[in-house]
């Protein structure tokens, strides 16, 4: 299994004071995620690595989790990373803060990048969902294409183009990994919660 929590991209980071914004819902979002264990650190799951990451578009970037804070309960201000610019051809990406960002941040990037509307990404962990792809006829990525990765992002890219808001797909080869996102926090919220139930009801005898 491939290692998580591994930063893939040329990063060009620059220590920044604490972002000055409210984070409140998102990280309201961030505790039921955790609450619900699709995101957060466990000794049992990824060799106890943290997995997920959530992000909040500015107008100057996005706002998302540094790396590894998964499982930190209360995240405070500083536990987030501005990225500015991202590039990706190049595989490149440009942050500020008090710690990098998520690993996972082309991902986010080529989102926003894509859709105007988008303000929030949540990417969690949940095999019952990634599991039941096939089943509830949710949209994949190629599974030979590895997270943080260039084809990743243009692979997103794909998946996305032309879709209606909000919208949720799973990571093929990025075991577990569930990308939701929409205009706010209860959109991109609600649609994961619904995919969760819908997964559910699916893996009951009938």
């Amino acid at each position: 299994m491939e290692r998580e929590g591994v930063i893939k991209f040329d990063l060009e980071f620059a220590a920044a004071p604490a972002p000055q914004v409210d984070l409140a819902l998102l990280n309201s979002w961030r505790r039921r995620l955790q609450s619900l264990e699709l995101l957060g650190a466990a000794p049992g799951r990824y060799a106890g690595l943290g997995f997920g990451n959530l992000s909040q578009r500015q107008p100057t970037g996005f706002l998302i989790t540094g790396s590894q804070t998964s499982g930190v309960v209360e995240l405070p201000a500083a536990g987030y990373a501005l990225v500015t610019a991202w590039d990706l051809a190049r595989n490149y990406l440009r942050a500020q803060g008090q710690v990098k960002p998520s690993s996972e941040s082309l991902t986010h990037a080529v989102l926003y990048g894509s859709n105007a509307e988008i303000n929030v990404v949540f990417h969690v962990h949940s095999p019952l969902i990634w599991r039941a792809a096939e089943v509830l006829l949710l949209p994949v990525t190629d599974p030979k294409v590895a997270y943080g990765t260039p084809e990743m992002a243009a692979e997103v890219q794909r998946l996305v183009a032309g879709e209606f808001l909000p919208g949720l797909f799973c990571m093929g080869g990025h075991e577990d990994g569930v990308v939701t996102y929409g205009r706010d926090c209860q959109e991109a919220g609600q649609l994961l919660i619904e995919a969760l139930d819908r997964a559910l009801a699916a893996r009951e005898p009938r």
